[in-house]
């Protein structure tokens, strides 16, 4: 183990060998505790390499609780520092997509056709913990079609890049709006790495209907978060463990969806108010670096 890490050299990264050094003590001693065999073994190589070919890593790390658990943590982080009060952080999930043209106050996602989803409306006010609007925070906005797809990433590919997907930057009163179409939930892909694993584990890979987001300022840390479509079978029975009690908005129905340039007159409508909290010291200590896709 010394060997395969280098260790006790001063070559080399010490954080990642302190890491590895671990990880592959803890797997050694796995395999010694459960008897494990070659063939097992092996097993789990090749599905290593399906999992990469799949490109599914990520999806993987939300199935298996792992960047649930990175919330925790932040949780824990955040209760031991005394900050207390702001939107709950839940996961972001591997679908994101940078580059979003920023809009002033309002952002219409719906950019293709799409005859199974009814309109939605999402709106609110980002604030800070004293109930202040913050002017000029980034709000991003993304989720999925009525086929459980995201654009980009949609293996049809009848999305273009961007739709579904939007971003605003609010003004003085705070506010933020997006003009879309109702999303549902979505299952892992049948044939992938992620689904092939969760069945060995007699699991499923299904999530209730969602809708993601960034919120950015300067003055305040980032928050990454999503909310839950009332109403939706799955919301506690989530495979990836985002749902919070605090992110299921309710939705309501309301008319006049013609003179906001949506579909039809009668549109669903979410209010959701984003609230902020400070940086940390002078610093965001809410930025992950991760690998994510641009358009």
């Amino acid at each position: 183990l010394k060997a395969a890490s280098n260790i006790d050299s001063q070559e080399g990264n010490g954080r990642f060998k302190q890491i590895l050094h671990r990880l592959l003590s803890d797997l050694f001693k796995a395999i010694d505790d459960l008897d494990i065999t070659p063939d097992e073994v092996w097993a789990g190589i090749n599905y290593l390499n399906k999992l990469g070919r799949d490109g599914e890593a990520a999806l993987l790390a939300a199935g298996l609780g792992l960047e649930k658990y990175l919330d925790v943590r932040m949780d824990a982080e955040d209760k031991q520092l005394g900050l207390e009060g702001g939107t709950p952080r839940t996961i972001e999930g591997p679908l994101y997509v940078a580059g979003a043209p920023v809009k002033e106050g309002v952002s219409k996602m719906d950019l293709d056709p799409d005859e199974n989803a009814g309109p939605l409306v999402i709106h609110g006010t980002v604030l800070d913990l004293d109930g202040k609007p913050v002017e000029g925070a980034v709000v991003e906005c993304w989720h999925a079609n009525s086929k459980g797809f995201y654009s980009h990433f949609d293996p049809t590919g009848e999305q273009t890049d961007f739709n579904l997907r939007g971003a605003v930057r609010t003004g003085a009163d705070g506010k933020y709006e997006f003009r879309t179409l109702m999303p549902v939930g979505y299952g892992c892909p049948p044939e992938g790495a992620t689904q092939t694993l969760l069945d060995e584990l007699g699991r499923h890979g299904n999530r209730p209907a969602h809708v993601h987001f960034f919120v950015t300022s300067d003055s305040h840390r980032k928050l990454t978060t999503q909310f839950n479509i009332e109403g939706d079978p799955l919301i506690w029975d989530d495979f990836a463990y985002a749902t919070r009690e605090d992110l299921i908005p309710p939705v309501t129905q309301k008319t006049g969806g013609k003179e906001l340039g949506l579909k039809a007159d009668s549109y669903q409508d979410i209010e959701f108010d984003f609230v902020l909290t400070p940086l940390v010291e002078g610093k965001d200590n809410q930025i992950v670096q991760r690998l994510r896709a641009a358009a």
